[in-house]
């Protein structure tokens, strides 16, 4: 397995989205500048949305701007309507993010929607961004498991990702919402999958709110995935899943490929820096095993100095 893993970055938007401490545009753009620097160059950065709904995610256009002088990044944003895209568009966005849910009850909870009417919202965003030459990304949610409705079938998951892939998509993130995926069902999931996206074009998305994202996402590179959705520190969580303990941490993610023999390219010190600043922003440290592993080991260094 020693090859290529490429690591989207979701800690500035889907990690700090579900944070109850708002960050300001200026400390958003320099922990996404102290990403940067730690070696990861594709990241979410913002999400144009309502600032009713998310509060969190206001004036993602100006951390947008704020960035754009970095030739090396390449950038996401979530949009979640044709209002959402032009904004984006006009903030000078290249690569957007698309979502719909695997489950029926996921998505009425989230967007009070069906999964056929949240498709049908976002076709002519894709139509535009196409047009416009703006790249376009998927996500499909609850793909392992829904608060709502239990277990999630993998033909749902392969109806939601064939038509997302099918309009335009030029890569399908399966997001394990409420982290409740086993490496057998991601395993299971994957292969369902592989016959209908290319599996270089299908990225995994695991919370770990059951300790279990590293293990299938290894299950999933041993099926031939190879992109990687992770947040600096374990950022995030999901408010359906009472006690989530948000995405796969970073660093965790960069300690295990490393220790496989896949260089992923990532300065470990920076990263941990960067998690520890933005803790400190939210107030709390990073869940990241690593991360928390390498801070007490900073701290005996410390005091034994």
């Amino acid at each position: 397995m020693s090859d290529t893993v490429r690591i989207v970055e979701v800690g500035p938007r889907d990690g700090l989205q579900n944070e109850k401490t708002p960050v300001g545009v200026a400390d958003r753009i320099a922990f996404i500048e102290a990403l940067l620097g730690a070696g990861l160059h594709t990241l979410e950065v913002g999400a144009f949305v309502s600032p009713k709904a998310i509060p969190q995610m206001v004036n993602s256009d100006a951390v947008l701007r704020g960035i754009e002088h970095h030739p090396e990044g390449e950038f996401h944003v979530l949009v979640p309507n044709l209002k959402g895209y032009e904004a984006a568009h006009a903030a000078g966005a290249r690569v957007i993010a698309v979502f719909a849910s695997a489950s029926e009850g996921f998505s009425r909870a989230n967007i009070n929607c069906s999964v056929a009417e949240s498709i049908e919202r976002f076709k002519p965003v894709v139509a535009r961004a196409r047009a416009d030459g703006v790249r376009v990304r998927g996500y499909v949610s609850c793909v392992l498991g829904c608060p709502f409705d239990g277990e999630v079938r993998p033909q749902a998951v392969v109806d939601v990702a064939t038509t997302l892939w099918d309009l335009g998509c030029y890569e399908i993130s399966l997001g394990d919402t409420i982290g409740v995926g086993t490496p057998r069902k991601a395993r299971h999931l994957l292969r369902a999958l592989a016959g209908e996206v290319p599996m270089a074009h299908l990225a995994m998305h695991f919370h770990d709110t059951y300790g279990q994202a590293l293990a299938n996402l290894y299950a999933g590179m041993e099926e031939g995935a190879r992109i990687i959705d992770a947040a600096a520190g374990g950022l995030g969580g999901c408010p359906y899943a009472p006690g989530a303990t948000g995405n796969v941490a970073t660093e965790d993610v960069v300690y295990m490929l490393e220790g496989m023999g896949i260089a992923t390219g990532v300065d470990m010190t920076k990263l941990v820096a960067a998690s520890n600043a933005i803790g400190r922003l939210i107030g709390r440290p990073p869940v990241s095993r690593v991360a928390a592993a390498i801070n007490a080991k900073s701290r005996t260094k410390a005091k034994g100095g």
